[in-house]
């Protein structure tokens, strides 16, 4: 064997002896590399696990105080159709106690005339016949107004509580 040959097997072995380290090397980086990624992903798969536990968890107290807070103003509603409903039947018997002090009311005044032989005082009665028709019709008319104004006010002011009561419902929940 030629000292070339021998030179070339020398620097041949040398390679391939580096050429096995560097695979080795290459190896084991690679293998650490893969077990380095393994760690991340399972702790990247932990940390979405508990992520979608939490979102979970808080999506069911929000479904939860939202069904709390609708059940409170569907009750409140409730309570207030109620309270209309009893307002309504209360404007119903004051409006027939109206109609009846109205009827007695132009019965008075239909009555008022008194006949008697002295033209002067009939004369005088049927003006005051006339001025109790007058009075009769403003008394008949303001006391309707007063019954409209009444419910007006019924209706406004059970609104206004309900939605006080609502409100008060609404944002006791989001204080906490």
């Amino acid at each position: 064997m030629s000292p070339a040959a021998a030179l070339y097997l020398k620097i041949g072995g040398a390679l391939a002896v580096l050429f096995i380290i560097a695979a080795v090397l290459y190896g084991a980086y690679h293998h650490g590399e893969a077990v380095a990624n393994a760690r991340w992903q399972l702790k990247w798969a932990d940390q979405q696990t508990l992520q979608a536990k939490g979102l979970a968890a808080a999506t069911t107290g929000n479904r939860t105080e939202e069904q709390r807070r609708q059940t409170a103003v569907n009750q409140v509603g409730n309570d207030a159709r109620q309270q209309q409903a009893v307002a309504t039947a209360d404007a119903v018997s004051a409006d027939a106690a109206g109609d009846r002090v109205r009827g007695q009311a132009g019965k008075l005044a239909a009555s008022a005339s008194c006949t008697t032989g002295d033209p002067g005082a009939t004369q005088r009665s049927e003006t005051a016949t006339r001025a109790a028709m007058v009075l009769s019709d403003l008394f008949q008319r303001a006391d309707k107004r007063a019954g409209e104004l009444a419910k007006a006010y019924d209706a406004a002011q059970l609104a206004g509580a309900a939605c006080e009561r609502t409100y008060s419902v609404v944002s006791a929940a989001t204080k906490r």
